[in-house]
């Protein structure tokens, strides 16, 4: 996620931001090897205490970092910065017809990443407490975010980002609201190419790292599901020394980064458990596994987690029932449970907590009512972003879910609404073929492709999920019934949404789709009728 000036409006007013650690505008220039252009006779003594690449959330006392955006110059909004209150303002040129102070560097975003890492120092040379926590993998980094800083937020002040913010330039951001009472710092790692995740841990080196699972998003970036290993693995090579890898026991690919760290501090967490277990571990490690795994009536998860603890025979178990929809989110929860865990909570009080984690980031698997005139159905939001694995994840978590009565009376209707897949190479056509005919093949009743009037990428990609899901249900239902339709966009997608739920009250939707695919505005769209 992008965070220059107009990709943070949604949260532009909203967010609650903690203090950076105290430093003054020489000590900033000095970190961000940048040059001091002084205006009105700038005192570099005085202290800032926050930092924005946004000025619509400048406050008094703020550094402002103009970046130069896809749309937007964050140059453009310097004097609007200084009406806010911005003490300095950090440029890649001085900006005329404005008294704020400036720091001149060759590239603002490396500059951030800069400031951040200073930071960061700052607080570890104070005789505290403080961890890192790195999260990477191509699903479930901000929901697992999420679970851990409820988690962490038992034990400690707990700093972790807004939505998705995991890249060079919401990894700093996050970075810049650790102070001094700060316990925790949960930084959640993204790419697109390898090497940025490396870069983000010179940014910010974890104490632990967890990685999730290697799947195929952004396989058309990066070219190979090999790739895809080798970027995740920099978290791993990032850890500090003596840091901790968390690692997922049931991939391959993530067991397989074992391997890279110092003196084999691996805890490990998985659901393949052989005679109490882990495949990819040892009797010597730590771990967690979940079995027992079954869905409530809202297809929300219930299992047993086994904790083994090193080479000894003590075993511990506890049941876990989450908060949040999806089994997927089993493996999600075992992870933070493992950090937490480590961090010094008891299974009794994790389990206390992921039992009440049911507010996590926006448009990820979010129950909700959506009514209009008499009319209403249920709906599953997990719009914000889509790859094979989870839009999978999706559709399971749709079939998943009932009424509050399981009987065949009452049983929903199950409607799903996807859009595309982006960065998914050369194979993009067949793997969303793949989704319509998984779809198909699954109790969803009815689905909606949703592609785009505007983008032909975008329309043909939905156009395949559409044939493959026409193709599997070719001669399973009846001539009249029809369950697969085609749109051109969300505003028909709305429009055939309705005309389902008419004539059938009990619907449940699924909205999935990569966010160019626009469907969380759909979803905000329901959310405010």
């Amino acid at each position: 996620m992008s965070c220059v000036e107009t990709s943070c409006a949604s949260n532009a007013k909203s967010l609650d931001y903690a203090d950076m650690m105290p430093m003054n505008i020489s000590e900033i220039a000095n970190a961000v090897h940048g040059e001091m252009h002084e205006f009105n006779s700038c005192d570099t003594d005085l202290v800032a205490n926050s930092v924005f690449s946004d000025s619509r959330q400048i406050r008094k006392g703020s550094v402002f970092v103009a970046i130069v955006g896809e749309h937007v110059d964050g140059h453009d909004y310097v004097k609007n910065a200084e009406k806010s209150g911005a003490v300095v303002a950090i440029v890649e040129h001085v900006v005329e017809g404005t008294n704020l102070n400036q720091i001149v560097v060759n590239n603002s975003v490396e500059a951030l990443g800069l400031l951040a890492k200073h930071n960061l120092e700052l607080r570890r040379n104070l005789n505290k407490p403080f961890t890192i926590i790195g999260i990477t993998g191509s699903v479930g980094k901000t929901t697992t975010k999420d679970m851990l800083k409820a988690l962490l937020s038992t034990l400690g002040e707990t700093v972790a980002p807004v939505g998705s913010f995991n890249n060079n330039i919401g990894l700093p951001l996050t970075a810049l609201q650790v102070g001094s009472n700060t316990r925790f710092l949960i930084a959640e790692m993204g790419a697109n190419h390898v090497g940025e995740i490396a870069n983000l841990t010179h940014i910010a080196p974890p104490d632990l790292a967890i990685v999730l699972k290697v799947g195929v998003a952004h396989l058309g970036e990066f070219g190979s599901v090999e790739r895809i290993a080798q970027a995740k693995s920099e978290i791993v090579r990032g850890l500090l020394p003596h840091g901790i890898a968390v690692l997922n026991s049931d991939d391959k690919r993530v067991s397989a980064m074992s391997c890279l760290v110092e003196n084999k501090h691996v805890r490990w967490f998985g659901r393949n458990a052989k005679n109490g277990l882990l495949e990819s571990a040892s009797k010597d490690d730590y771990q967690l596994s979940a079995s027992n795994i079954k869905l409530d009536s809202f297809g929300k998860a219930v299992f047993t987690i086994t904790e083994r603890i090193n080479s000894s025979d003590l075993v511990n178990n506890i049941e876990v029932h989450l908060a949040i929809q999806g089994e997927h989110n089993v493996m999600n929860a075992l992870a933070a449970a493992n950090v937490a865990r480590y961090l010094g909570m008891t299974l009794d009080d994790i389990a206390s907590v992921l039992s009440k984690v049911s507010h996590i980031s926006p448009h990820r698997m979010q129950l909700s009512t959506v009514s209009k005139n008499d009319e209403k159905f249920t709906l599953i939001d997990d719009s914000f972003n889509a790859n094979p694995d989870s839009m999978k994840a999706g559709i399971d978590g749709l079939c998943a879910y009932e009424n509050d009565s399981c009987s065949a009376s009452s049983k929903p209707f199950r409607i799903a609404v996807l859009g595309s897949m982006l960065e998914l190479g050369s194979n993009e056509d067949e793997l969303h073929t793949n989704i319509g005919e998984y779809v198909a093949n699954s109790s969803v009743d009815a689905v909606v492709a949703v592609g785009s009037k505007t983008d032909s990428d975008l329309d043909k990609l939905a156009h395949c999920i559409a044939q493959g899901a026409r193709s599997s249900w070719n001669n399973k239902l009846p001539s009249s019934h029809e369950a697969v339709y085609f749109v051109h966009s969300a505003d028909e997608a709305d429009d055939i949404v309705w005309k389902i739920v008419a004539e059938h009250p009990s619907s449940v939707v699924l909205l999935k789709g990569s966010h160019a695919s626009g469907l969380s505005v759909l979803a905000e769209h329901w959310a405010n009728i």
